[in-house]
């Protein structure tokens, strides 16, 4: 029998992981949505910071669709490896094109913050959706 922080591991069974798997998957969806509309009330300010990177603008459009349609298939558990792989492989290209300036501190943590999501995704990846999915048989 093993223990995590001093309690028996019955306990921890008891609590059902499923649902923390659940919230694991909607916390790493969260801030790909959150962008993905605010893209939307903010297009321009979006279509110029892109420019800025040398983005073409009209590359906006398929990033809102990656942002919004690809997390909400992730929480709901749909297609759940090939969403999760795409946003893993999403967040790696915008952490090479947006976070590469090492010298500003803010920059390096964005750039790892992104490896580290794209990381949870790769999980997902490769366990899947879990219990609480669309996808589970």
């Amino acid at each position: 029998m093993w223990r995590i922080w001093g309690v028996e591991r019955t306990y921890w069974e008891k609590l059902n992981m499923n649902v923390i798997e659940v919230l694991g998957r909607i916390f790493l969806s969260a801030i790909f949505l959150i962008n993905g509309v605010g893209k939307i009330f903010s297009y321009e300010g979006t279509i110029q910071y892109m420019e800025n990177f040398n983005v073409p603008g009209n590359l906006i459009i398929p990033a809102i669709i990656v942002e919004i349609l690809f997390p909400i298939l992730l929480i709901i558990g749909y297609q759940t490896r090939f969403s999760a792989l795409v946003l893993s492989l999403f967040t790696l290209t915008l952490a090479v094109i947006f976070h590469t300036n090492f010298s500003d501190q803010i920059q390096l943590i964005s750039f790892l913050k992104n490896i580290a999501i794209a990381g949870g995704f790769l999980i997902i990846f490769v366990k899947g959706a879990g219990k609480y999915s669309v996808d589970h048989k």
